[in-house]
C-alpha cells in the first residue's frame, strides 16, 4: 500500500468533479486500500478520491474510535434528505481549518462497496455529515465553500501565508 498525496485547498483540482467508477477492479481496490492508508495516517475520518487527485467516484471513511470499521462508498449517491442539523467541520484538504456547516440531519444513501456489491444505507448524525462533505468533493465541492466570502477569503490566505512559510 502507498500513502497518497492529499490536495491542499484553494488547488483548482478539488473542483474537478468525479467520474462515476465503470468497474470496480483490482485498480480501483488498490485506490480503496490506499485511499484508507492514507486517511488513517493523516487522523482523519474520510476521504474522497478527488482529494488524491483521482477524479472518479470513490470515498473511504471510518468513524469508529478503534479506526477498525472501514467504510467504501464506490459511485455513492444520496436518494433523500430529511431535516436539517449544523456541525462543526473540518478537512484534510483544508487543515486547521474548522467551521460550522448547515447539511441535512438525515440521509439515504447508495453505493458499491470495494467488491462490487450495491447497498443502500440510512444515516444520520456524524455519518449522515461525513457522507454529505466526502461527496461534495466527488462534485468538487470543499466545505469552506458554504461559508461567506469574506472566511473563504480569510482561509485561502491563511492557508497561502502557510504555504510560504513552510518553503
Amino acid at each position: 500500500m502507498a500513502l497518497l498525496n492529499i490536495l491542499q485547498y484553494p488547488d483548482e483540482r478539488l473542483h474537478i468533479a468525479a467520474k462515476p467508477v465503470a468497474a470496480v477492479d483490482e485498480r480501483i481496490q488498490t485506490l480503496v486500500r490506499d485511499m484508507a492508508e492514507t486517511m488513517y495516517a493523516s487522523r482523519g475520518i474520510g476521504l474522497a478520491a478527488t482529494q488524491v487527485n483521482v477524479h472518479e467516484r470513490v470515498v473511504v471513511m471510518d468513524l469508529s474510535e478503534a479506526r477498525d470499521e472501514l467504510r467504501v462508498f464506490i459511485n455513492p449517491v444520496i436518494t433523500r434528505r430529511e431535516g436539517e442539523t449544523t456541525f462543526e467541520e473540518g478537512c484534510l484538504s483544508v487543515p486547521g481549518i474548522y467551521d460550522t456547516v448547515t447539511r441535512a440531519e438525515k440521509i439515504t444513501a447508495e453505493a458499491l462497496d470495494e467488491n462490487g456489491k450495491a447497498f443502500t444505507l440510512e444515516a444520520d448524525g456524524l455519518l449522515a455529515i461525513c457522507i454529505q462533505h466526502e461527496l461534495d468533493h466527488l462534485a468538487g465541492k470543499v466545505f469552506v465553500e458554504y461559508l461567506s466570502p469574506l472566511k473563504q477569503t480569510r482561509i485561502k490566505n491563511k492557508l497561502k501565508k502557510r504555504t510560504r512559510e513552510t518553503l
